[in-house]
């Protein structure tokens, strides 16, 4: 028998168990050197971003220097503005002394003006200092130099017949220390209590100032008809100083009511402007002048009565 060979290949087992293997995930692929570079981590998300943007440089010490400029530019402007008062007050003071010795006018009626021009201006200068609290101050410097004045020459520490002639009765020295003197200590206790923002000081200074000044002018012309209980004063005096103390008075409310230093409902202000009027003209016709000042009890009952009825 013979034997027939196949020409059919054969597999062996160790081959069929090689076929039959699983394949793997990795293949047996050639090495790179791009293979063997490790792979750079996953990014992170990003996280939300907020671009600040630089404000301006500003140096620290701006806000100080601005400040410190703002209050020397007050300070400049008050002192100013007090400079500028006080000169025309002595302008005013010294016309009156020129004409009193060039007997242009009479002693007695310069001394009036006088009171009356110079309160009436100092009360009107108000308006050009500053809006600050310490304008009040300066603007108190104006009398306060007045009052050192009075005080100088009234001693007798100098002389200055000029002085003397337009603000005193009698021509003596001694008497600038009394209604003179205390009609300066009047306008500074009004500018440093009631200022501008008060009707107050601007009523008592109209009554000390317009009202008491013209009561004398006008009393000693037409002031034949005495008051029964005082002959040292007039019913033209008196009626006078009611007319005119309310006159100025509201003038001078008004003026600083355009300005917007004060509201006022006008109809209860001349009302209780009227009173102090009256009030004021009955404590000047008193005969009391020996004890208490005009300049003194005139201004302070009217402050008492006005501050009673505005209430500031």
């Amino acid at each position: 028998m013979s034997l027939l060979v196949s020409t059919r290949p054969t597999l062996s087992f160790r081959s069929n168990v090689y076929l039959l293997r699983r394949p793997t995930t990795t293949t047996n692929l050639p090495l790179s050197s791009a293979s063997l570079t490790p792979k750079p981590p996953p990014p992170l998300p990003n996280p939300r971003v907020h671009i600040l943007h630089r404000a301006p440089y500003t140096s620290p010490c701006t806000p100080r220097a601005t400040s410190a400029a703002a209050a020397a530019h007050t300070i400049f402007h008050d002192a100013g503005a007090a400079a500028a008062v006080l000169a025309g007050a002595y302008a005013l003071v010294s016309a009156f002394d020129f004409l009193t010795q060039r007997n242009l006018i009479q002693q007695s009626l310069s001394r009036k003006l006088v009171h009356i021009l110079s309160g009436l201006f100092f009360m009107a200068s108000w308006p050009i200092f500053s809006t600050t609290t310490e304008a009040r101050y300066f603007a108190c410097l104006v009398p306060l130099v007045n009052f050192l004045r009075l005080v100088i020459h009234g001693l007798s520490l100098a002389s200055d017949e000029g002085l003397i002639k337009s603000v005193t009765r009698e021509g003596k020295p001694e008497e600038l220390l009394r209604g003179p003197l205390y009609y300066v200590l009047i306008l500074i206790l009004c500018a440093l209590i009631f200022w501008r923002e008060s009707p107050v000081g601007l009523i008592s200074l109209a009554m000390m100032c317009g009202g008491d000044g013209i009561a004398d002018i006008i009393g000693r012309r037409f002031g034949s008809l005495k008051i029964p209980y005082n002959q040292q004063k007039s019913w033209a005096g008196s009626i006078s100083m009611f007319i005119f103390g309310f006159l100025i008075s509201i003038g001078m409310l008004q003026y600083y009511s355009v300005l917007g230093y004060l509201h006022l409902d006008w109809v209860q202000t001349v009302q209780k402007v009227a009173l102090v009027s009256l009030v004021a003209t009955v404590v000047e016709s008193l005969p009391t002048t020996e004890v208490v000042d005009d300049n003194i009890s005139v201004p302070l009952v009217s402050m008492a009565v006005a501050f009673s009825m505005f209430g500031y």
